[in-house]
């Protein structure tokens, strides 16, 4: 399906030269003079290779369509994770690179979104938010107003975030997975 260029959005499938590409990231730019244009990171499907391309905001490429479905997560092997259908109970396997940042952030049995183009995977989407513990936490520094100070944090995962200056190591706190900022104290 064909598309304007100024309407491409991140986790979008398109084909150009041939090959299918995963949009990364798009930034709509307007210098100053001459006509605005649209900068796209994309990774190609098949070998991985990022690239970024400019298009004019009136030209048009080729969208491919996307189908959705929910996978389980079971377990990494190698550099694939091993995925099974809730309904059917099959295993998949897809490889992990499509992850990307989000690769901390999976957990056992969570249901996870596949992004599939006829059948082949291309994108993977965890919920937005998981609850993980802390398992390092710096003191609060005195005189330090508790509303705009943050202070590092290591999670179970072994990712890091700022957290408030009240939370402390053994508490368990709720984590974009988008970006893996801290949301709220786990509610559990």
């Amino acid at each position: 399906m064909k598309q304007q260029a100024n309407l491409i959005r991140a986790g979008q499938v398109i084909e150009h030269d041939g090959r299918r590409w995963t949009v990364l990231k798009q930034q709509i730019i307007t210098p100053g003079k001459g006509g605005a244009f649209i900068q796209v990171e994309m990774r190609d499907l098949k070998t991985g290779n990022k690239t970024n391309e400019r298009w004019r905001t009136a030209d048009s490429v080729e969208r491919l369509m996307t189908e959705d479905r929910e996978y389980l997560y079971s377990y990494t092997d190698g550099e694939s994770l091993v995925l099974m259908d809730p309904e059917t109970f099959e295993q998949t396997m897809i490889p992990v690179d499509l992850l990307g940042d989000q690769a901390p952030f999976l957990q056992d049995n969570m249901t996870i979104n596949v992004h599939l183009v006829e059948g082949d995977p291309v994108g993977v989407e965890l919920p937005p938010q998981v609850t993980l513990e802390i398992i390092e936490a710096d003191p609060v520094v005195k005189g330090q107003t508790a509303s705009s100070s943050y202070k590092p944090a290591k999670l179970s995962n072994g990712a890091k975030t700022m957290v408030p200056p009240f939370i402390e190591a053994g508490e368990r706190i709720v984590v974009r997975t988008e970006d893996g900022s801290y949301v709220e104290r786990a509610k559990d």
